[in-house]
């Protein structure tokens, strides 16, 4: 009885408490006719709520998230497809669907009845500005009276999860020597980072990967498309995420951390930090990105572990860096091996420049500038596509660019 009077809503516990009170009024007149209209008040929530439990409509729920990765910032598109596989025509139905507060306010819809083999399609659109790994679901589905006097819940139990990733920023194409690449001839080579040219598509062959295969082209002209091969600097480079807590400044998506994110997500290359390798050189994209969707700032306090991991790699280094000592500084630059190609961006905000941290920042600049590193101060709102351009400029010292407060020296 107890789960009889839970599933009433406050219009049925009104019409009850009504009708208790009129049978009270008209016992106590005494007035019969009150008595019956109280004893009506009080038996028909109750024997809604009755009839609602023993329904047994058997409902069946898939979701579909299109797409199911998306960047942060950018929206998806949730669905959810309900159908009634009993041989009951269902009551009027409450769905909601459980999803964090991060992707926005919890989508509630109002069904009709679903007639015996009917389904409805349920689409609500969703989008978040922190990145990470969502769960989405279960959908809950309340079922109510046509009177409005009961309700009751239940659940189901699939759910779906929605990957976030850091934004992923288009970076031009930038021209450097080629004796600073590490080459001979002493011409200009082209640079290059993921970008909307970056999938130059051709047609597949036999013996290449499927993990190179370019779906949207393929889509778009009908047969097998795949990747043509990318420049070969991204076969050797290396990237240096610093995700010291300790080494950035700002919280939520401004947060030089955020800026660091995206930035190695944008550049796509073997990944490497004050920890050691995460991702290791032939990664698929996809799983690089999952690994960036939910990566978080560390408690280390020093870069040794990484700096030795990025020595050891070899090849091209790049380097996405927030406050490092003297220490951290020459350990970093030593991970430069021979004439091997290396840039660091370092991060920094306009507060710093009130505490001493600004010079840090020139310190660092100046220690990796000596040991033949491309050298680029940039703030968590700098555009990334400036930094990386800047990266390549022959110009030399470093140039803080995106509003720096304070002038490194």
């Amino acid at each position: 009885m107890r789960g009889v009077f839970g599933s009433l809503t406050t219009r049925g516990r009104s019409f009850v408490a009504a009708g208790g009170a009129a049978m009270v009024c008209g016992l106590a007149i005494p007035e019969p006719d009150l008595v019956r209209v109280g004893a009506l008040l009080v038996i028909l929530p109750l024997v809604s709520a009755l009839i609602a439990r023993r329904s047994r409509y058997r409902l069946s729920c898939t979701r579909r998230l299109d797409p199911p990765r998306i960047p942060a910032g950018q929206p998806a598109t949730v669905t959810a497809r309900m159908e009634n596989v009993s041989r009951l025509r269902t009551s009027v139905l409450l769905a909601e669907d459980i999803t964090p507060y991060t992707l926005g306010s919890r989508p509630r819809f109002v069904l009709d009845e679903i007639e015996p083999g009917g389904h409805r399609e349920l689409s609500y659109p969703i989008r978040s500005d922190s990145r990470g790994k969502f769960t989405i679901g279960p959908l809950r589905v309340r079922v109510a009276d046509s009177f409005g006097l009961v309700e009751i819940s239940r659940s189901f139990s699939t759910t779906s999860t929605l990957v976030v990733t850091p934004k992923i920023h288009p970076l031009p194409p930038a021209t450097a020597q080629s004796s600073w690449l590490g080459e001979g001839d002493g011409g200009m080579r082209t640079i290059s980072a993921i970008g909307e040219d970056d999938a130059a598509p051709r047609q597949y062959q036999d013996g290449d990967g499927l993990h190179r295969v370019h779906w949207k082209s393929t889509a778009r002209y009908g047969e097998l498309m795949v990747r043509r091969e990318e420049h070969q600097w991204r076969n050797s480079a290396s990237v240096f995420l610093d995700t010291r807590r300790v080494a950035h400044a700002g919280t939520g998506p401004a947060s030089t951390f955020e800026f660091a994110v995206s930035a190695a997500a944008s550049i796509r290359a073997r990944l490497i930090t004050e920890a050691g390798e995460i991702a290791p050189r032939g990664t698929f994209h996809d799983t690089l990105l999952d690994m960036l969707a939910v990566i978080t700032p560390s408690h280390a306090a020093g870069i040794g572990t990484g700096t030795a991991e990025l020595a050891r790699a070899g090849g091209q280094l790049i380097a996405v860096v927030g406050r490092l000592s003297a220490v951290d500084a020459r350990q970093l630059a030593a991970s430069r091996r021979g004439n091997a190609p290396a840039m660091a961006l370092l991060l920094a905000v306009s507060a710093w420049a009130t505490d001493g941290i600004a010079e840090d920042t020139a310190q660092t600049a100046e220690i990796l500038s000596a040991a033949g590193w491309r050298v680029a101060v940039a703030s968590a709102s700098t555009p990334l596509a400036a930094a990386w351009q800047q990266l390549h400029r022959p110009a030399d010292p470093p140039v803080p660019i995106g509003g720096l407060g304070g002038d490194p020296r």
